[in-house]
């Protein structure tokens, strides 16, 4: 097989020819026999000791190739060893050729030396017999067929060219089809083997991978006849209906197999039957999908596809793990993770389809409870104790729920209920009194006594005017009544509270429309430096009259614009104001501007607060800003990161209001201040109350401590401002005991008085004071 040929033949296949080669060995001991017989005969036709000579060779060449095959079947072949299974190809070629090539000159010399008719026709016949069967025995190798070939062609040619006259060199000649036959021969039968060979090697493969592919598939697979028993069935198919394997499953009906899955408890027999009109519908066509329901543990999904032949392929998944995960995620769309109430989008569903069902005269109570002071509970002892508290509340109130009542937890703090078939009010109040005294109390939480208190707001209706997103809103109103009044009670919604709702959404619309209009003024209240000699910063406070409303409190529409979520607009306004203003002040005085805590939850302050400056042509260490402790209880790590950044530029940072809030002292120490505006309240009492006036000192004390500077807010006597300046309780004074908040001419105004007088008065405190 050499040459090109070979090395184009997979190694697995060129091994197998080669195997062919040695294989059928009782042909070469017939041939053996035949040839030495035909020398030995020719021997005692023509008493000529050559032919004895050629038999023997012929012997001999038959022993030591006998000997060559046994050592072949001993060897081990490696497919990846192409040299060892070249060499014995080889071997055998030489061989065979040695052979041939004795019969081929047995044949030349019969023709040329002996000239007996007998001889020349005995040995052309077993050569011719020879050649016959290289066509069924050698075609494994190219190589082997030529070399046989010309071996016992060639001198045959040659002996009958030079036996003598045109007959015999034209017979001669003829040799040369009978050569280009057998080789052609040979070439046909090992091409046709080959193909087979790469046939059947590739059917092989195809079935091994469609057999790995079947039965690795994550589906399980059916294949039906027209009689709809299972003739192909996979191992996923055998493990989904717990069968020993899927040989068991071939042959058997559909109806067979379920039954087995009752005999081994897998399903009950009802269920079977079920399960067989829904395959019985899907194999039909009536049906492109069933959803087949096993067991709790068992969901099969099935889907059926008809075969061009009659039959049908079933494909099937377990689905179960999908099924529970939407099981899951419908209990999570519907229902509160943390209490396990229902949620706003459940209830509301819930609610709808409860209000359908009543009677036109029914009225139900939709109740909006609130928990007081919950942020405290959550700043003072830790989220995760809040929630165990709000975990508590709802069992409780699961417990306490009526027949009548649908409960949810909104978010937050926040429990909704609804009540059906309320006969009046008082029916009402009765039920809010058994709730409430019930909920409030103390309850034990990770070994913290908690007390808790509720608010609620309480809206009747009726199906006539049923509108949910109304109700809610009414039923908010009444539980912002009760907040802004006692607290720890509920309010029952009346019709003036949405007179006042509607009035604060008017309210909101025209206070988006003034912040897009930049409708505010400015004002400015000054801080003196403690001998009150000069201005030394200015609060920007900003003021909005609306021709409806007139004059509205910073109180009302700042909490509102922080509501709507557009103080940060409101802050940009005041300090590009704020900013302008103090450049145009002459003597070098500062600008202080409030933010709030959404605009310390915003990364663009820091831009807004640098385009202000730059648009002023202001230094930055002219600009302060102030914030509250309530700023920091959201997210207080951002906060602290968007001050450092604008320390860093060189603004002043104050803390406003200090003293109200529950850690006031951490933030001393945790945040980059500059400053700490002392609040009003440890000013008020210091004339009368010793003890405020030590507080007062104490907290200067620490402040100083830390390298901060001392504002004092709120103060409004004489006597409060002499005793701070004789106790060095601070290095600047605010207050309306210098006037109220005024506009940025009078403070250009009030900054060009610089005199001190004798009585330790200046101009410009006694203007301020005017």
């Amino acid at each position: 097989m050499g040459g090109k040929q070979q090395g184009q033949l997979p190694t697995d296949v060129y091994l197998s020819f080669v195997r062919s080669l040695y294989g059928n060995r009782m042909t070469l001991r017939a041939g053996m026999i035949a040839h030495v017989t035909t020398c030995g005969l020719i021997f005692f036709k023509v008493k000529d000791p050559v032919y004895l000579a050629f038999g023997g060779i012929i012997f001999a060449l038959w022993l030591i190739r006998a000997m060559s095959m046994r050592w072949f079947d001993k060897v081990e072949f490696s497919e990846d060893d192409r040299d060892l299974i070249t060499k014995w190809e080889w071997r055998y070629i030489a061989g065979s050729g040695l052979v041939t090539l004795t019969l081929g000159l047995m044949n030349s010399y019969a023709f040329l030396v002996s000239h007996d008719t007998f001889a020349q026709l005995a040995a052309l016949s077993v050569t011719i017999g020879t050649m016959v069967s290289v066509v069924g025995r050698n075609f494994g190798s190219k190589t082997n067929v030529d070399v046989i070939s010309l071996a016992a062609c060639l001198p045959i040619m040659i002996g009958l060219f030079f036996a003598g006259g045109i007959y015999m060199a034209i017979l001669g000649l003829l040799v040369i089809p009978l050569i280009v036959t057998t080789r052609a021969m040979a070439n046909g039968v090992r091409e046709f083997l080959y193909e087979n060979v790469l046939s059947r090697r590739e059917i092989a493969i195809i079935a091994d991978r469609f057999n790995a592919a079947l039965n690795n598939m994550p589906h399980g697979l059916f294949m039906l006849d027209e009689d709809g028993r299972i003739v192909v069935a996979n191992k996923k198919a055998a493990e989904l209906l717990s069968a020993p394997d899927r040989d068991s499953l071939r042959n058997h009906s559909l109806m067979a197999v379920l039954r087995y899955g009752v005999r081994r408890g897998v399903i009950t027999s009802g269920r079977a039957k079920i399960i067989q009109r829904q395959l019985k519908s899907l194999i039909a066509g009536e049906e492109s999908r069933a959803l087949v329901y096993f067991s709790e543990e068992l969901y099969l999904e099935f889907s059926a596809k008809r075969r061009k032949a009659n039959g049908v392929v079933l494909i099937f998944e377990d689905v179960t793990a999908r099924i529970k995960a939407e099981e899951k995620i419908v209990h999570m769309a519907r229902y509160d993770s943390l209490t396990g109430l229902s949620n706003r989008g459940y209830f509301s569903e819930i609610v709808e389809s409860a209000v359908r069902k009543m009677g036109e005269d029914e009225k139900f109570a939709l109740v909006v409870i609130d928990l007081d002071d919950f942020k405290h509970v959550n700043d003072t002892n830790g989220h995760m104790t809040g929630d165990r508290l709000l975990c508590a509340i709802s069992a409780r109130l699961s417990g306490l729920a009526s027949e009548r009542m649908t409960l949810s937890r909104f978010g937050g703090d926040e429990f909704v209920i609804f009540i059906r078939d309320v006969r009046d009010t008082d029916d009402v109040d009765t039920t809010m009194s058994e709730l409430f005294e019930s909920l409030r109390g103390t309850y034990l939480i990770n070994g913290n006594k908690l007390f808790v208190s509720l608010s609620a707001g309480v809206v009747i209706g009726s199906k006539a005017e049923f509108k949910l997103d109304d109700l809610q809103i009414k039923a908010d109103l009444a539980l912002y009544e009760t907040k802004h009044q006692d607290k720890n009670s509920w309010v029952i919604f009346a019709e003036e509270m949405d007179e006042k709702y509607t009035r604060r959404q008017k309210l909101k619309a025209a206070l988006r429309d003034a912040v897009r209009e930049k409708s505010f003024t400015v004002v400015y209240q000054p801080m003196f430096t403690a001998d009150t000699v000069q201005v030394a910063c200015c609060e920007a406070l900003s003021r909005w009259y609306h021709p409806e409303f007139g004059a509205v409190s910073p109180a009302v529409y700042i909490p509102l614009a922080e509501e709507m979520g557009i103080v940060g607009e409101l802050t940009r306004h005041m300090l590009n104001v704020a900013c302008r203003d103090c450049a145009s002040w002459s003597n070098g005085s500062s600008v202080s501007v409030n933010l709030s805590a959404n605009d310390l939850r915003n990364k663009e302050i820091v831009s807004m607060v640098t385009d202000a400056l730059n648009a002023a042509g202001l230094d930055a260490k002219q600009l302060q800003v102030e914030v509250t402790e309530s700023a920091f209880v959201q997210d207080a790590a951002k906060a602290k990161s968007i001050l450092e950044e604008l320390r860093a530029k060189g603004v002043t940072i104050a803390i406003d209001d200090f003293g109200t809030g529950y850690s006031s002292l951490s933030y001393l120490h945790l945040l980059p201040l500059n400053k700490v505006k002392i609040d009003r309240s440890f000013v008020s009492d210091i004339a009368d109350d010793e003890r405020t006036l030590k507080l007062l000192k104490g907290v200067v004390h620490l402040s100083r401590e830390l390298g901060l500077e001392i504002v004092v807010e709120g103060v409004e006597t004489e006597e409060q401002l002499e005793l701070i300046r004789s106790t060095g309780s601070a290095d600047l004074i605010q207050g309306f005991i210098f006037g109220m908040p005024m506009p940025s001419s009078a403070i250009t105004e009030l900054t060009s008085s610089t005199m001190r007088s004798k009585s330790g008065s200046t101009p410009a405190a006694r203007q301020a004071r005017k």
